[in-house]
């Protein structure tokens, strides 16, 4: 059993202050009947719950979306540096929230917060396939024989030894920028795929995971709450050509303009 005004706040994007006004004005009803006592208890699994009319669907687990900026941890705590955890509101910093998988301190872009300790292992695990998107800022101008040496599997030196990267697509955007599909995440491999090949990341953001992507109104350092709807858009793979257009429509020109 839970209490009405938790289940909302934990199943929609109102906060316990807004849940609790939403059930005393009358804008919830449980198993067909308008309710007015926040801390009335019910079944999340089997009670039928509506606000405004539609119905709020039970999910165990909380998604957040966050756009981590540069020089932010993808951490839980740290004793010295700020961690992404440190921008959510404090409602969200619940236990067992954790970042799923990470982005490097010096790269912003989408990053996935939950306590869904399943689907964080599905979608770092490489034999799984989940995608991600980097639109990336080069030093150098782009050149067109970075796509086959990137589809082929780029070898990357770490001291002594080599490491070989699973096959990656790659789409230039303009003379000094490019999208970059990649299905593994290695130590700021887009960086040292791109310096391999000659060439140095000045800027990088990661505009979208599977087929889910980052909104472009959505602030570095801000956060949203998604659901399974979105979720399902995170295992189903896209396409770089299709990141490449949207970058070209929503990211490319003012993210460049701010960053260069």
């Amino acid at each position: 059993m839970m209490r009405l005004d938790r289940f909302l706040c934990g199943q929609t994007v109102l906060s316990r202050k807004e849940a609790d006004a939403a059930v005393r004005k009358g804008r919830v009803t449980v198993g067909g009947v308008t309710v007015r006592k926040p801390d009335m208890q019910i079944s999340p699994e089997t009670d039928a719950v509506t606000l405004d009319g539609s119905a709020v669907e039970y999910q165990q687990f909380r998604y957040i979306m966050l756009h981590k900026p540069a020089g932010v941890l993808t951490a839980a705590r740290d004793k010295s540096q700020k961690t992404v955890l440190d921008l959510l509101p404090p409602d969200d910093r619940r236990k067992g929230i954790a970042p799923c998988g990470r982005l490097d301190k010096d790269t912003s872009g989408l990053l996935l917060l939950t306590d869904d300790g399943q689907l964080s292992h599905r979608l770092i695990s490489p034999k799984h396939h989940a995608a991600k998107y980097y639109l990336a800022r080069l030093a150098e101008p782009f050149d067109s024989a970075y796509i086959p040496l990137f589809r082929a599997g780029i070898r990357l030196r770490d001291g002594d030894s080599e490491e070989q990267c699973l096959p990656a697509e790659c789409e230039q955007i303009d003379s000094h920028t490019a999208v970059l599909e990649l299905f593994e995440g290695k130590y700021h491999q887009v960086r040292r795929m791109f310096a391999a090949a000659g060439n140095h990341v000045e800027n990088l953001l990661r505009v979208q995971v599977g087929s889910l992507k980052l909104p472009p109104e959505l602030p570095a350092g801000g956060s949203l709450h998604i659901f399974n709807k979105e979720i399902e858009l995170m295992l189903n793979n896209s396409s770089v050509s299709e990141a490449a257009e949207f970058c070209r429509q929503n990211y490319s020109s003012y993210w460049i303009k701010e960053t260069t």
